[in-house]
């Protein structure tokens, strides 16, 4: 009976050894062994064993973690006071400097992000400050990210979530914005109307153009008209006289020649100065034949082509 008490009691100390002996790391997990309170190793995850009551595991979350910076208010450069909100997000990257280095590492990493942040912003104006979020993140995360890591940590990303400026800076900037976009409205509905007159001003100086042109065009058309007449009678003419003068040269004197003969003599007579010129008896018979000459000018202009 002894010796099965015996027995159960061995049977339960070494299910409670093997149950303080026996560690499992989980995957995200580093688990750094002490003994007897020194660091003596780090453990990768999975099924360990320890000497219970000589060793023990302190187990880090090597996962990405955030931060969360409580709002608080910054002075900018323009002494405008804001209230900023922030989150910080890190991994560890060394277990034993992020368990030995630093008590509370929230704690640390939040007091560095509240002091830096209003480092960064208070040499920021207020409108570069409210539009420039990306250069803050950046700035903010590489000076912490310089900073904690001698605590085993990296910053991953820094992120200010708002910026709040006060309430009747908030009001004076919807007034700047609304004046501001009243302006480029006015200066839209300037540009368009200049434009519409532009266009207007052009078509208007195009269609007189154009009008000048077909009045030109016109004019020269009816020149031409005017000109091609006065050669086709001028052709006529020549052509009766050119039939006049032929049948005077061939030899052949006809009553014709005689008047044209007669006339100019008549011409050299008067010279322009007699006021009196006496024809002789052959008069009637000159005047026929320039009744003749009258009939071939006529039929030349019927005919200008000579047909």
């Amino acid at each position: 009976m002894e010796a099965a008490i015996i027995v159960l009691i061995l049977i339960g100390v070494l299910v409670v050894y093997v149950g303080l002996a026996v560690k499992i790391i989980q995957q995200y997990q580093q688990g750094l062994v002490e003994r007897f309170g020194r660091y003596r190793k780090t453990l990768d995850p999975g099924l360990h064993l320890i000497v219970p009551f000589v060793e023990k595991i302190r187990k880090i979350d090597m996962r990405e973690q955030v931060v969360d910076v409580q709002p608080q208010e910054v002075i900018t450069k323009d002494n405008v006071v804001v209230t900023v909100d922030a989150v910080v997000y890190y991994q560890a990257t060394d277990p034993v400097k992020l368990s030995y280095n630093v008590a509370n590492f929230i704690l640390a990493a939040t007091k560095l992000a509240q002091t830096n942040l209003r480092n960064v912003i208070g040499d920021m104006d207020l409108d570069q400050a409210l539009t420039s979020r990306e250069t803050i993140n950046t700035e903010l995360r590489e000076i912490l990210d310089e900073a904690t890591d001698v605590w085993g940590t990296r910053v991953v990303r820094v992120e200010i979530q708002r910026i709040d400026p006060p309430a009747d800076v908030t009001q004076a900037m919807h007034r700047q914005m609304k004046a501001e976009r009243d302006r480029r409205a006015n200066v839209t509905e300037a540009e368009g109307e200049k434009r519409a007159a532009i266009l207007k001003a052009e078509g208007v100086k195009q269609s007189r153009i154009l009008d000048a042109e077909g009045q030109a065009e016109a004019i020269k058309e009816v020149a031409d008209a005017e000109k091609y007449q006065k050669l086709t009678v001028a052709e006529g003419e020549g052509q009766a006289i050119e039939r006049v003068f032929s049948a005077i040269h061939t030899g052949d004197p006809t009553p014709d020649l005689i008047a044209i003969q007669y006339l100019q003599a008549l011409q050299g007579i008067a010279d322009g100065k007699a006021t009196k010129i006496y024809l002789p008896l052959e008069t009637t018979a000159i005047l026929g034949s320039i009744g003749a000459i009258g009939e071939v000018f006529a039929d030349s202009q019927n005919d200008p082509a000579g047909s």
